[in-house]
């Protein structure tokens, strides 16, 4: 059995037949996670502009346009901490 490294970390194993074995821990952490649904709020909530490209309301003299960005901006950086910390081995 050959072991492909990379850094310092042994990533994958090659089994008899010269294809990829991965164990359970790698199993897990490629697999898909509910978590991941998060990012596609992200996405879509600035996705479409006709959705918040107006003036009002404004904050702070700000017009909405560019405080909505902004906002997001922020909820997308606690959100993406949010799923590194839930889906992190």
């Amino acid at each position: 059995m050959t072991q492909l490294r990379v850094g310092r970390a042994v990533r994958r194993t090659l089994n008899e037949k010269g294809g990829l074995r991965m164990n359970n821990a790698q199993r897990q952490r490629d697999g898909w996670s509910w978590w991941y649904l998060l990012f596609v709020i992200e996405f879509v909530a600035v996705l479409w502009p006709p959705f918040y490209n107006k003036m009002e309301p404004t904050w702070m003299g700000i017009p909405f346009f560019y405080w909505y960005q902004l906002m997001w901006v922020m909820i997308s950086a606690v959100m993406t901490a949010l799923v590194y910390l839930a889906t992190r081995d």
